[in-house]
């Protein structure tokens, strides 16, 4: 358990002895500890919703009121917020003890620190400055009681590892612990100038991964992380650093992703790679290994633009919403590889993403300069806060088109925490130093958009009621023997129209979800990116009456409709909006034709329909 009270990272810097102003540590005995029978959670892939959140964050602003703001305790409180919400997975920003004072010289003359933690000095402690009582040396304890009060919850813990880099940085940087005791091998350096560091990472230095030492322990940290603290698995953060040699250049196996792959000890837990470095290394669809997943960068980029209105994507939106074959296919993998997310703690907001086309980061201290230039984002009119009644609507109608949109995709759903009520950062796209309220969840939102926060968790039960949307295996367009119809079946405007695929100018997508047994309801899915509004006629299916699931233009509640609420439409036609996806869900017509004592009035109970009409 480390200690950062006295350390002053310019001195660790300079020459000479700087014990006075260095890091504590306490060797911290917690074999007594009552981990209650708790073990690491086996929540299958397909079946998993992923909520990423930094822990500080999540409770640090007053509106949160809990007891111990910012901290691990603080997380628990909020944990039947998350159980509400419908979520499996939790993705913890990093909280293995990080250095808050990495930060360039123009940001720490602001008084700013590194708050998203992706500068690890120490990877076998917690972070301190998330614990109540770090001086006792407390934080084995109260991470070890946040996994175990989330594995009650039935919530798993996915933790956000850095591996590629460590807050040392490079030549300049200061001496924590690798450069005293490993020389050189632990970094990646110069053949000829040991002095000279390699920098893949934009951090200043990269971790010599492949390295047999380095290698083993990094093995034997995560090892670590699942036999004592009971994790479910691991975000890695730039993971193709990791398939660098000691040259630099990219191996085609690995020794340590694949020594990770085969560990016995972490033969359960999730491995999911940021599937790119800082240096152009880009393996999205061929990040080495079979068990691991990838954060889908391609999935954000295609849907972004296809919310944006972007002619020309509607062929490669249909690919990526089935799993992106294209990526994972070929090689034997499945469409649970993918981790399909349109934001994450990275970029924009949701909420910013659709009010911004801009970044606005001058508060960090680097004339704008940082952050990424490219976020395909679309602000419906106005720059950044506006009183126009339109503008906000079509704001929180593309905000349900995006979540609508992720959460009936194949593949591995991530929700950006905050982004169901619509959190923003104000146009800050990199808010790595922003320990302050622009950072922190602000509740007040969760109060004043609980429309869309009601939306969200009803998408999440809507994915949730149906195996057609978690299936582990990719589709094929062939028929059902069970049904009598296709597992997918795409349709222009009507169901004897094929879809304009040829068309560069189309941005409309209509497709049949079959149920994967004959129990199971079947959905009809409509994407209409397009300023046009369109006259939609539903397919007929044998015995199957549909339903309005879901009309992101509609206001609340008409706008998502719970299964007991759902009516029959009484005609197979729909007017579908502008920028909107609708949604239906089917019914057997036995249902409707049984005419057993009490029967109708129990559906009029669960208010499928009013026995009046």
């Amino acid at each position: 358990a480390v200690s950062n009270d006295l350390w002053r990272r310019a001195a660790a810097c300079l020459p000479g002895d700087n014990t006075s102003c260095s890091m504590r540590a306490a060797v911290v005995d917690e074999s007594a500890y009552d981990w209650e029978d708790d073990t690491p959670l086996a929540i299958r892939s397909e079946k998993a919703i992923i909520y990423e959140l930094h822990v500080g964050g999540f409770t640090r602003h007053p509106s949160a009121k809990v007891k111990h703001p910012g901290t691990f305790a603080g997380l628990i409180e909020k944990i039947p917020y998350l159980q509400q919400l419908g979520i499996t997975h939790v993705e913890l920003l990093p909280v293995m003890a990080f250095d808050e004072q990495d930060v360039p010289p123009h940001t720490a003359e602001l008084n700013l620190h590194n708050y998203w933690g992706y500068s690890t000095h120490s990877f076998f402690s917690p972070h301190p400055g998330y614990c109540v009582t770090p001086q006792q040396a407390s934080h084995i304890r109260e991470f070890r009681d946040l996994v175990k009060a989330m594995h009650k919850a039935g919530i798993g813990v996915i933790m956000d590892v850095v591996f590629n880099h460590t807050s040392e940085a490079g030549a300049e940087g200061p001496v924590i612990n690798f450069k005293g005791i490993t020389g050189n091998s632990f970094y990646l350096t110069d053949k000829f100038d040991k002095r000279i560091f390699h920098d893949y990472t934009g951090c200043g230095n990269t971790v010599n991964a492949n390295h047999p030492l380095v290698s083993n322990f990094i093995i034997s940290c995560l090892e670590y992380w699942v036999r004592e603290m009971h994790v479910d698995g691991f975000r890695f953060d730039l993971a193709s650093a990791l398939a660098r040699g000691e040259d630099g250049q990219v191996m085609q196996d690995p020794p340590v992703v694949w020594g990770i792959e085969l560990s016995q000890k972490l033969a359960k837990a999730k491995l999911i790679a940021e599937a790119w470095d800082a240096s152009g290394l880009y393996q999205v669809g061929s990040f080495p290994g079979y068990r691991w997943g990838e954060w889908n960068g391609m999935y954000r980029d295609t849907i972004r633009r296809f919310l944006r209105g972007d002619p020309g994507v509607a062929n490669e939106v249909a690919t990526r919403i089935c799993g992106s074959s294209d990526l994972y296919q070929h090689q034997g993998r499945l469409p649970i590889s993918g981790i399909n997310f349109i934001t994450c703690h990275d970029g924009f907001t949701l909420n910013d993403l659709f009010s911004y086309n801009h970044k606005h980061n001058a508060a960090n201290g680097e004339s704008n300069r940082d952050g990424c230039n490219n976020n395909l984002s679309y602000n419906c009119g106005a720059e950044g806060p506006t009183s126009n009644t339109a503008i906000k609507a079509l704001r929180h109608k593309q905000a349900k088109n995006a979540f609508a949109i992720l959460l009936l995709s194949h593949g591995v759903p991530m929700l950006l925490a905050g982004d169901e009520f619509l959190h923003s950062q104000q146009g800050n796209n990199n808010c790595y130093c922003q320990d302050n309220e622009l950072s922190w969840l602000n509740w007040a939102d969760s109060r004043q958009n609980a429309d869309i926060l009601r939306f969200v968790q009803q998408m999440i039960q809507l994915r949730k009621r149906h195996a057609s949307l978690m299936r582990r295996n990719f589709l094929t367009g062939a028929m059902l023997e069970h049904r009598g119809i296709a597992d997918i079946t795409w349709h222009g405007l009507t169901p004897d129209q094929p879809p304009e695929w040829n068309n560069s100018e189309n941005r409309f997508l209509a497709y049949t979800l079959a149920g994967l047994d004959a129990e199971d309801a079947d959905l009809h899915v409509v994407m209409n990116m397009s300023d046009d509004k369109h006259s939609l006629h539903l397919p007929n299916i044998a015995d199957r009456t549909w339903c309005l699931a879901v009309d992101t233009s509609l206001k609340a509640p008409h706008d998502i409709i719970p299964s007991e609420l759902q009516k029959p439409l009484k005609k197979p036609v729909y007017n579908v909006d502008s920028r909107s996806v609708v949604v239906f869900e089917n019914i057997e017509n036995r249902l409707l034709n049984d005419a057993s004592p009490g029967f109708f009035s129990k559906l009029a109970h669960m208010k499928i329909f009013d026995l009046n009409e």
